[in-house]
């Protein structure tokens, strides 16, 4: 996995979790890969991966069986949906919104764009 310097790397592994959850990879009640295993596939350091878990269990987006494992929660879709909806409307929105503004481009000429990437697939 490519990290980025704008962001903590414990929270893009929580992105790359919420992702593997909204692209179906990783379905509800299903055990995900250990703190170990994820920290040998991310390249990354067991704590970092502890600390990634540790947020997603405040959000109730997984959940910890003691001895077994971390588990996707039930509505863990409806939340991480949510959840990038409230950050995307605060942090994203404005900057495209003034970009919009200044290239005075109206909303309804995007309309064409967003249709072909709704078909595209992102998976």
């Amino acid at each position: 996995m490519e990290f980025k310097d704008s962001q903590a790397i414990y929270l893009q592994i929580a992105d790359y979790i919420c992702e593997q959850v909204l692209l179906n990879k990783w379905q509800p009640e299903e055990r995900i890969p250990s703190v170990r295993e994820l920290a040998v596939q991310l390249e990354v350091n067991p704590n970092t991966v502890m600390r990634t878990c540790e947020l997603l269990q405040q959000q109730e987006i997984i959940y910890n069986k003691r001895g077994i494992g971390y588990f996707i929660s039930n509505d863990a879709v409806k939340k991480i949906r949510q959840f990038k909806k409230d950050s995307f409307i605060t942090n994203e929105l404005p900057s495209l919104f003034r970009s919009m503004y200044l290239l005075d481009i109206d909303v309804d000429e995007l309309k064409p764009y967003y249709e072909k990437f709704k078909k595209s697939n992102f998976k």
